[in-house]
């Protein structure tokens, strides 16, 4: 697999982290130490980064719930936390899967992947995997459990499709780059994102307050899938000869990096009109101050990010851009969700 493990790994770390300066077993001082680099391990292996991404589809739905007068705290804050689980379990099977397949061998000027650098086990990460994926079902079911009945939707077939699409994500997040055929290595990552984090993270989430799909959703349903979808290209980018040597045939390895700029570009536009159509139709931003503030506001952010990606040329530049755009993007989501607490 690319790397070198202690046969009988302590805390889920390779004996092999010695290399990095320090030893884990000699004295009580360097048990303090690996256990603050055990937790510093794991957190990089979440990327954190990433997780406000996440909150903010959700959140875009529960806004779309409350425009429409229905609303519910405990519904918003299990869909936010199974939101979050579900990212991190995405990023947990992605570090492993890429570590098994042998693409972090290849990786050149990105940050380094726990797994596949040695400084968290094959086994370890698989206890996690297993851990995360109950923790996203318990999350998920206990989210059924408070909104379904409360929309009038408790029926077996409800729980059947909500528990099936439920499934679905969590195979989609652990068979993007893990398992015996990742479909990411095929190009198909771009797609699955747009419908779980878009579409079905959006829709679902209004809907789980509402009872409804509202077809006036599906605009920020898809903004929110490109968005979520200039993320992954960001990361492709950044990675793309390393991808490209360990056959991962990412849309940026099919495309080459101007060809994925281009893409990113016209996702970014893409998404900017579906934000603006749907701004146009919701009657708290059609107008007062509102409607100028958060027009300003996304054609100022999306004109930025795409000037960062025209001056972007090297892979450190690119992964500065991941973080900025994720939280721009939960600044937008709590731009709308501010304007309309304050009315």
């Amino acid at each position: 697999m690319g790397f070198k493990t202690d046969s009988h790994p302590r805390n889920g770390i390779c004996a092999a982290d010695a290399r990095f300066g320090y030893s884990l077993y000699n004295s009580p001082v360097s048990t303090t130490i690996s256990s603050a680099m055990i937790f510093k391990y794991w957190l990089a292996a979440a990327r954190i980064r990433t997780l406000p991404l996440a909150a903010a589809t959700v959140l875009a739905g529960c806004l779309s719930a409350r425009l429409q007068g229905s609303g519910s705290v405990a519904v918003t804050a299990l869909c936010v936390l199974t939101a979050v689980l579900l990212q991190i379990f995405a990023n947990l099977a992605n570090d492993y899967g890429d570590a098994a397949n042998g693409a972090d061998r290849h990786r050149n000027g990105a940050p380094p992947r726990m797994v596949g650098s040695g400084r968290i086990a094959p086994s370890a990460m698989k206890h996690a995997l297993r851990a995360t994926a109950l923790l996203c079902c318990l999350s998920g079911i206990s989210l059924l459990a408070v909104a379904l009945p409360a929309v009038g939707a408790a029926g077996w077939r409800s729980w059947l499709l909500w528990l099936l699409l439920g499934a679905a994500a969590v195979a989609a997040a652990f068979c993007y780059t893990a398992g015996r055929k990742p479909y990411g290595y095929a190009g198909f990552g771009d797609l699955a994102v747009f419908v779980f984090f878009g579409l079905i993270a959006v829709a679902g989430s209004e809907f789980l307050h509402t009872g409804r799909l509202n077809p006036l959703t599906f605009l920020p349903a898809s903004a929110m899938g490109l968005w979520c979808c200039m993320v992954l290209n960001l990361n492709n980018m950044r990675d793309i000869d390393g991808d490209a040597a360990a056959g991962k045939n990412t849309v940026a390895v099919r495309l080459g990096l101007r060809g994925a700029k281009v893409y990113h570009t016209l996702a970014a536009v893409g998404a900017a009109l579906c934000w603006w159509l749907w701004l146009d139709n919701a009657a708290l931003f059609s107008d007062g101050p509102a409607a100028p503030l958060s027009r300003i506001f996304l054609a100022a952010a999306t004109l930025a990010h795409l000037y960062a990606l025209k001056t972007a040329t090297s892979s450190a530049a690119l992964d500065r851009l991941l973080p900025r755009w994720s939280i721009t993007v939960l600044l937008w989501t709590g731009l709308l969700w501010a304007a309309h607490l304050a009315l």
